[in-house]
Formats: C-alpha cells, sequence, structure tokens
C-alpha cells in the first residue's frame, strides 16, 4: 500500500507538472477514479464494501503498536496517531522555515515561471509534494485500518473537502504561495473541536454541515483581508 501510494503521487505529479492542468482538479480526478475502482474491485471479491480479518494476518500486531496503540504520558494514555500528527507537523515546520526546499514550495506556489527562472527544480520539487501528499493519506488510511481491524472502502467518503476546510481554517492560500504546517495542524484541531463540540452542545447534528461551511467562508474572507493588509504594509 506504501509503494501504490507513491505511484499514485508520482503519477499526480507527472500529470500536472506535463498538462499545466490545476492540480486540484487532476488529484480529484485520480481520487475519483481510484475510490471507484477500489469500491468495484472489493465487491467484486467480497460481495460487500468491506475487508474484514485483518487482525489474523502475520505483522498486523506489529502494525498496530506502531500507528494506534496507546502510549502513558504522565498517568494518561494517549493514542499514538496524536504522537503521529505532532512530529509531522514539527517535521513539516522545519522544512518550511529552515530548508532551502522548504523555501522553495511557497515560491512554486507564489509564481511558478519565477521560480523557473531563478534556477529552482519546479518539476521536482512538484512531484515530491505530490508524493508526500499521497504518503499522508496512506498514513491516515493505515491508522484507521490498524485501529478497526479492517477495511471499508467508503470509510472517509467526502473527507478530502474536510481537509480543505482544515487548511484553509489554518491560514493556507487556495490560490497558492502562503501557508504553514502548524496553521494546518492549528485549523485541524479547531475543525475537530467545532465537530465535537456540535454534538457536545446538543446541537442537532445536521446543522454540521451549515457551520462548516460557515467557517470556510468566514476563513477565506479572513485570509483575503489579512493578505490585502500585508500587502499594503509592504
Amino acid at each position: 500500500s506504501l509503494v501504490f501510494a507513491v505511484i499514485i503521487g508520482i503519477v499526480n505529479g507527472i500529470v500536472v507538472v506535463k498538462t499545466g492542468l490545476p492540480s486540484f482538479i487532476v488529484t480529484l480526478a485520480m481520487m475519483f477514479m481510484i475510490r471507484g475502482a477500489t469500491i468495484g474491485i472489493t465487491r467484486e471479491i467480497t460481495g460487500r464494501t468491506q475487508v474484514g480479518a485483518l487482525k489474523n494476518l502475520p505483522g498486523f500486531q506489529a502494525a498496530v503498536k506502531v500507528f494506534s496503540s496507546k502510549i502513558e504520558v504522565f498517568g494518561t494514555n494517549f493514542a499514538v496517531s496524536i504522537i503521529w500528527w505532532i512530529v509531522l507537523t514539527l517535521v513539516a515546520t522545519w522544512v518550511l522555515l529552515r530548508t532551502r526546499f522548504g523555501n522553495w514550495i511557497p515560491g512554486i506556489g507564489g509564481s511558478l515561471q519565477a521560480s523557473r527562472n531563478l534556477g529552482v527544480p519546479t518539476t521536482r520539487v512538484k512531484i515530491t509534494l505530490f508524493v508526500c501528499t499521497a504518503l499522508a493519506a496512506w498514513l491516515v488510511a493505515t491508522i484507521q485500518v490498524t485501529s478497526f481491524g479492517g477495511a471499508d472502502v467508503l470509510r472517509g467518503t467526502y473527507r478530502e473537502f474536510y481537509a480543505i476546510v482544515a487548511v484553509v481554517i489554518g491560514g493556507t492560500l487556495l490560490t497558492g504561495g502562503y501557508g504553514s504546517a502548524l496553521g494546518a495542524a492549528l485549523g485541524a484541531l479547531i475543525f475537530g473541536m467545532v465537530q465535537q463540540g456540535i454534538i457536545f452542545a446538543g446541537i442537532d447534528a445536521d446543522w454540521f454541515q451549515f457551520v462548516l461551511g460557515g467557517m470556510l467562508l468566514s476563513a477565506v474572507l479572513i485570509n483575503r483581508f489579512v493578505r490585502s493588509r500585508a500587502v499594503l504594509v509592504r
């Protein structure tokens, strides 16, 4: 599954680089293709959308320890997935702020041609980023599979839009050129808190998508205002 995720990331990157199509459209199309093929093949083999009995496979318990076990910190048990989230956020933040590769990323997002003129290997950077995105999706899927002991090909449907909302709330511009890993992590945290808060507040869960849309619109407007103010200050 890890190798397959890497291949998908490479294919997405090559298609975007070679055709010049918007990455959102290419990855969305690929997602529908992979999702449709996965559902069709799974139904053909198992007659349903679930793949069970994974707990009996060799190496499953080792995977559980790495991806979905519990660790004790100061007498409190935490899911190891939280450690993955924190570590990856710190690593991504360090890459963006302290490395040459991290400096290339917002440059390419802001102006591809200008970055190319400055000698930035735009093709390599783009493909690498698509691979990293695919690996992130693989990690989330692996955590879920090891947590539930099985897989459902319908699980995670439309979660890609939730991811977009989370990063926008965290300050990432959909037009490219500005964003941070820490902001995206905080955006995901805020999104999760709102999702759980609606339930604890006793509000009908049917209103969640309304609140979600309002959060997205508010975040876009705030990001636009902050960016325009920053341009004026410069």
